[in-house]
C-alpha cells in the first residue's frame, strides 16, 4: 500500500530548502497580503512549497517541464515562480472557472476556462506537473478530480497541492460541520494526512512528500523577519503535519 512506501523526498527536506525566493515576491505579497511587511511571511509558504517541488521535479527529469495549474486565481503561483527566476518550462497552462485580467501579465502559455467540478471535465493533454493549490477543499468530491488529473500525468509526473489540515480523528465531523454553513465556493472538504495518503492510493500514485507549515501564523509578526523562526515552523510541520495549520504534498505517477 502506498502509505508504507518510503517517500522519495524525506519529510524534513523542506526545512533545508532555501527561503531566499520569498524575499523576491513583492507582486505576490501585494496580491495575497498587501499589509504584510515581513521578509518571510508564512502565508506565502504555500507558493514556496510548490516552487521547490517544481524545481525538484525539473532536476529529476532533466528537461523543461510541462505544467498545468488548476484554480489559478490571479496567477500568484505562476508569478512566484517567474519572480524567483525559474525558467525551465516548456509550458505552463492555467485552468479556472473564471479567468482574471491579471493572468495576462503572469506568463501563462494558455488559459482554459472550465468548471472542474462537473463530470465532463478532463484535461486533453499530459503534463509533468499538475498543481491544485488550495482548490480541493472547495470541492465536495475532491478524490474524483484527483483521479481525473492523475490520468493526465506523464509517466513520472507529479500532482502537487495543499490545503488546511486537521487531525484524522476530527476530519469527518469537521467536514460535516462546515458543509452546513459553507458559502458559495467556500470550504466544504477537510483533509488529514491520512486522507491525503488514501487519496494517493486511490489514484494509483505514490505519495512522494507530505509536510505541514506552521505552529503560529500572524500577520506582521516580527519573527517572520527571521529565517530561524520560519525553519522552526517548518520543522514542526514536518514532525506534526496534522497540527500545523496547512499541509502540502506531492504524488508521483
Amino acid at each position: 500500500m502506498n502509505q508504507h512506501i518510503t517517500p522519495t523526498t524525506p519529510l524534513h527536506a523542506a526545512c533545508n530548502w532555501s527561503l531566499d525566493s520569498l524575499k523576491a515576491q513583492s507582486w505576490v505579497k501585494n496580491i495575497s497580503d498587501a499589509s504584510s511587511s515581513t521578509h518571510y511571511p508564512i502565508k506565502l509558504l504555500r507558493y514556496w512549497f510548490m516552487f521547490n517541488l517544481i524545481k525538484q521535479q525539473q532536476q529529476r527529469l532533466g528537461r523543461p517541464l510541462r505544467v498545468c495549474e488548476i484554480g489559478v486565481d490571479r496567477g500568484q503561483m505562476r508569478r512566484y515562480v517567474q519572480d524567483a527566476d525559474f525558467t525551465e518550462l516548456a509550458c505552463w497552462e492555467a485552468v479556472d472557472y473564471k479567468l482574471q485580467p491579471e493572468l495576462n501579465e503572469s506568463g501563462y502559455t494558455k488559459q482554459i476556462q472550465a468548471n472542474v467540478d462537473i463530470p465532463e471535465f478532463g484535461l486533453a493533454e499530459k503534463y509533468d506537473v499538475i498543481i491544485v493549490l488550495h482548490l480541493l477543499e472547495h470541492l465536495f468530491e475532491p478524490e474524483q478530480l484527483a483521479l481525473k488529473l492523475s490520468a493526465a500525468l506523464e509517466p513520472n509526473g507529479i500532482l502537487i497541492g495543499g490545503f488546511p489540515a486537521v487531525p484524522q480523528i476530527i476530519q469527518a465531523s469537521r467536514q460535516a460541520k462546515i458543509r452546513k454553513t459553507a458559502a458559495n465556493f467556500g470550504h466544504v472538504s477537510t483533509f488529514s494526512p491520512e486522507r491525503v495518503r488514501n487519496m494517493a492510493e486511490q489514484c494509483g500514485l505514490h505519495l512522494d512528500f507530505l509536510s505541514g507549515t506552521y505552529i503560529l501564523r500572524k500577520r506582521n509578526f516580527f519573527l517572520e523577519n527571521c529565517k530561524g523562526w520560519v525553519r522552526l515552523n517548518l520543522l514542526w510541520g514536518a514532525l506534526c503535519p496534522a497540527f500545523s495549520g496547512e499541509i502540502y504534498w506531492s504524488m508521483r505517477k
